[in-house]
């Protein structure tokens, strides 16, 4: 009797299945005021190799498709809201879908808004040779970065605090936002959508499963 043993998938491959000029998404919210300056869009992208403890959106990390949505209906979708001031990437991990995604950041910049990106690898990483894919053509379109994994043993819980745990950064990456540090990672946000389901975003926040009102 021969016992076969499951074949272990990379779950990184997933990332082939999705096709260009597309992203896979996990959530979407319009004029959001606690993830980076002012009022923003932000797109939490699909999959996370990580799995930190204390994770706000463990719903992120499988790399299987959730949503598929192109660059171009995305772009749409951020500047047809006039609150919206620019966009932030957050996930999941952003940069595994870098090159797409700095598609739409040079598109969101070039009609004047600001990008921003969550991110659990370090600047220094992102600059590496082996860094993820279009990592570095991301990074030349964002305004602001804040890097580093989220450590639960490491938290932070104050209202004047951008960051979610100590050894995360705030990169100015744009000089234009030396002084619009201004967000507070110590804050809850809730929006509800037009079909009833809810987002849940910010410090201990996640993007909750659809939930009726």
């Amino acid at each position: 009797m021969t016992i076969q043993t499951p074949i272990k998938v990379d779950p990184l491959l997933s990332l082939m299945e999705i096709p260009p000029g597309y992203l896979n998404v996990m959530g979407y919210v319009d004029e959001s005021e606690v993830n980076g300056p002012g009022c923003r869009a932000v797109v939490w992208l699909q999959g996370c190799h990580r799995h930190c403890p204390g994770c706000f959106n463990p719903a992120s990390w499988s790399f299987e498709i959730n949503e598929l949505i192109s660059v171009d209906h995305l772009f749409q979708a951020i500047v047809r809201n006039s609150k919206n001031e620019g966009v932030t990437f957050s996930g999941g991990e952003p940069f595994w879908q870098a090159p797409a995604l700095a598609l739409l950041a040079q598109r969101i910049k070039s009609v004047g808004l600001s990008t921003m990106a969550f991110t659990g690898f370090t600047l220094e990483r992102l600059q590496a040779p082996y860094a993820p894919a279009g990592a570095q053509a991301l990074l030349n379109q964002l305004d602001l970065l804040v890097d580093g994994p989220y450590m639960e043993t490491k938290a932070i819980h104050t209202p004047d605090s951008p960051v979610s745990s100590q050894n995360q950064r705030v990169h100015i990456l744009n000089p234009d936002f030396d002084a619009r540090i201004t967000w507070a990672s110590d804050q809850l946000e809730v929006h509800i959508l037009k079909d009833g389901s809810r987002i849940v975003t910010g410090y201990q926040g996640k993007v909750d499963a659809p939930e009726r009102a």
